[in-house]
């Protein structure tokens, strides 16, 4: 695993451009979009979760658990700056979600992913820079982060269905980025250390 010598950014990575096609408000809008989104990702992944364990992928079924968490980190640190301007705002209820197949759901997790890290907060990003907002210029480019190695980790399971290890997933509880086996000191992303890392 690369780690850099200091935390990416908008600033200095050179993949925050997206293809334009997300509708995009001011931050706070997005914001809430975002809640909205990741609300329903969540629960999506914890339907897959469920279908995966039933059809005895026991391993991807821990990788859609530990993705379904990732976006429940990126709803609370959404939320927090969200209720910083509206205190009353109100999380979204989550929708209810069922699982198919689990190669067709790796696929479906791996497309949402790929939106959200190269169209939707790509585009966020922007505006945010756009209206002088850093923390949500962080919030965003974290979640952006996070969201491309989960469509990392869905492919690479749609690859290796029928070829599993005993490999647990590690999810950071700061950014929401998850990672595959032992090897690894702390999170690429925000550089918390592995001790604080939830096993999966």
């Amino acid at each position: 695993m690369k780690v850099r010598s200091t935390a990416p950014t908008a600033e200095n990575s050179t993949n925050m451009n997206g293809f334009g096609t997300c509708e995009v408000g001011t931050t706070l809008e997005n914001l809430k979009a975002a809640i909205s989104g990741e609300t329903g990702a969540s629960a999506k992944y914890a339907a897959f979760a469920k279908a995966a364990k039933e059809q005895g992928y026991d391993q991807i079924a821990r990788l859609f658990e530990a993705t379904s968490a990732a976006e429940q980190i990126h709803i609370g640190l959404e939320y927090a700056l969200v209720a910083e301007v509206e205190p009353d705002f109100e999380k979204p209820a989550a929708p209810e979600a069922e699982g198919v197949q689990t190669d067709l759901n790796l696929i479906m997790g791996a497309q949402g992913e790929i939106f959200e890290t190269s169209d939707m907060y790509p585009a966020f990003i922007k505006k945010a820079q756009e209206e002088g907002n850093t923390k949500a210029v962080q919030v965003f480019t974290r979640a952006k982060l996070a969201e491309s190695v989960h469509a990392e980790r869905y492919l690479a399971a749609y690859n290796d269905i029928d070829a599993p290890d005993d490999d647990k997933f590690y999810l950071c509880p700061i950014c929401g980025y998850i990672h595959k086996g032992e090897n690894f000191e702390k999170c690429p992303i925000c550089f918390c250390p592995k001790a604080s890392f939830r096993a999966f």
